[in-house]
């Protein structure tokens, strides 16, 4: 008797990291066959910033994952929760095996600042995290 894997969860937004952290993730899911849970979320409730993904972000991003055969799904929350949280939240919901963020680069005073969704997953999951950092152009 074989079980399914564990999904694989990611945090999407429509940027260079969010997009390194989909294609690792996308990458771990058509290797292990497990089902990937691509997660969008606005910045504590903004939902007109530029992480949350518009409609042809999805639209492309699930053009893609159903090109590769992948099993997926986008959870949109619509709460005043952070990032972090939702995405933590969502690893603890489903069980996932694999938390996948992107990371960019910020000045040590502008994490103190404004916190970091990174470290707040990468201190709190549950299970693993891989950080992914974006390719710089050549």
């Amino acid at each position: 008797m074989t079980t399914e894997p564990a999904p694989i969860l990611v945090g999407y937004t429509p940027t260079p990291q969010g997009t390194a952290a989909l294609a690792a993730a996308t990458e771990r899911a058509v290797r292990r066959h497990a089902r990937l849970v691509v997660l969008n979320t606005g910045h504590e409730g903004d939902f007109s910033g530029p992480a949350f993904a518009s409609e042809q972000d999805i639209d492309a991003v699930v053009s893609e994952l159903t090109r590769r055969g992948v099993d997926h799904t986008v959870i949109r929350p619509n709460d005043d929760r952070t990032a972090a949280e939702s995405l933590l939240d969502h690893a603890e919901q489903l069980g996932v095996e694999l938390v996948v963020i992107g990371l960019r680069r910020r000045s040590p005073m502008g994490k103190l600042i404004t916190g970091s969704t990174a470290q707040a997953v990468l201190l709190n999951a549950d299970c693993p995290v891989l950080a992914v950092k974006a390719t710089r152009p050549a």
